[in-house]
């Protein structure tokens, strides 16, 4: 999780243009690809990503291909009918309306919900405590 000092880069923000909106706004985007605490956030996704994707599966796509695939398993089992709705949303700032406590405690809470009081043996106060790291 040590980061390499020749390679350590500080955030920057830079837009990219959302040509489908009414005169395309401009959607900002922070890269912090190789920030400090890129090594901590790795190891964490690889710690808890097998465990959300085991527990969110029947309500997360994937892909674009994964949510035709759903739609016709949906249209198979007889849910597709044409009273139907299907909807888009565009959510904007989703990042920075999320506050950095709550969404610690939600990260502890998903994880006591499934009986996880470890992680490949890392307790889940320690998982918050490095998930903080990363937040802050």
């Amino acid at each position: 999780m040590m980061s390499k000092r020749e390679k350590i880069q500080l955030a920057y923000l830079y837009f990219i243009p959302k040509p489908h909106n009414v005169g395309t706004p401009l959607r900002p985007i922070v890269s912090s690809m190789n920030m400090p605490t890129t090594g901590i956030s790795k190891f964490l996704d690889k710690l808890i990503r097998p465990i959300f994707d085991k527990h969110t599966r029947s309500t997360t796509f994937i892909d674009g291909v994964d949510l035709i695939h759903r739609l016709e398993a949906y249209t198979t089992n007889g849910h597709l009918i044409p009273k139907t709705y299907l909807c888009s949303l565009d959510i904007t700032d989703l990042y920075t309306v999320l506050p950095q406590e709550e969404s610690l405690d939600i990260l502890i809470e998903f994880l006591l919900q499934y009986d996880y009081q470890k992680v490949q043996n890392i307790p889940i106060d320690i998982i918050r405590k490095l998930a903080l790291i990363v937040i802050k």
